[in-house]
């Protein structure tokens, strides 16, 4: 990993049946282009949005049965065709996506999981509706692994984040241990700082843990995936842990190492 900026798409993986590699490209190519509207480049906030606008403006148009000549659409019409895929989780993709333009603190968990729900858990569900796997215990189990890689990549990014003027940890949790965002701005690593990342740390673990039995209920190959998913994030929280909650000097990535063991996790689920 890391977990960032969508690249726990599997459209590479040799794990993705052949058949869905098609589909996931759309997907992935829609995700990311909205993505990079948002966070890449020198464009205005409102030039932003206006450029997120259109885009809901094609998901309208594939609705209503139009192919837009965009080529990224036209791909996703088919798509959507295809596999009979809902829109709503595409436009609750780029609902967060205009939420990161306007919003840059978080109160509370609560108020940040809400934004999880649309950034990030409408990507395992669109894979269970390719997989046809989409029961409801699968898509609530899958929220918790989605939201919990989320959290991960916010953990991962502090110092990241804030370069862009941004605090995905809640501000509730800041004032419970006694973090100040000068502290963050300074990548201050004090104890009240380790206390905090060693809670997030935690809540995330717990999350992903709820949801893991999921990687092993699939069959074949998307429960694969899923394993190495879920033992990916686990293992980026090990190593948060490991550089003593220090993300400003040591932001945690896996090497090769760290892959064996993910792999062998993954055999032991």
């Amino acid at each position: 990993m890391p977990v960032d900026h969508y690249e726990n798409f599997p459209v590479a993986s040799f794990l993705l049946p052949r058949r869905l590699v098609p589909a996931v490209e759309a997907i992935y190519a829609f995700a990311r282009s909205a993505d990079d509207i948002a966070d890449e480049g020198d464009a205005t906030p409102s030039q932003r949005l206006a450029a997120l606008e259109a885009y809901r403006s094609k998901l309208d148009l594939i609705a209503a049965g139009s192919i837009p000549d965009d080529p990224i659409f036209a791909r996703l019409a088919h798509v959507v065709a295809q596999y009979r895929l809902p829109l709503k989780p595409m436009r609750d993709l780029l609902s967060a996506f205009s939420q990161d333009i306007e919003t840059t603190r978080y109160q509370t968990y609560q108020e940040l999981c809400g934004y999880c729900a649309r950034s990030a858990n409408p990507v395992g569900l669109l894979m269970l509706k390719l997989y046809g796997a989409d029961s409801g215990r699968n898509v609530a189990d899958s929220d918790a692994i989605c939201t919990a890689l989320q959290l991960i990549n916010f953990l991962q990014d502090v110092e990241v984040d804030w370069r862009k003027q941004r605090i995905y940890l809640p501000l509730e949790d800041l004032q419970r241990f006694g973090v100040s965002e000068s502290d963050i701005a300074l990548g201050r690593v004090e104890d009240a700082c380790r206390a905090l990342m060693a809670f997030e740390v935690q809540r995330a673990r717990a999350l992903m843990l709820s949801g893991a039995p999921l990687a092993v209920r699939l069959p074949g190959r998307i429960g694969w995936e899923l394993r190495l998913v879920v033992q990916g994030g686990l293992r980026i929280l090990d190593r948060i842990e490991r550089a003593g909650f220090d993300v400003f000097r040591h932001r945690p990535v896996l090497g090769p190492r760290d892959w064996v063991a993910i792999g062998w996790r993954a055999l032991r689920m």
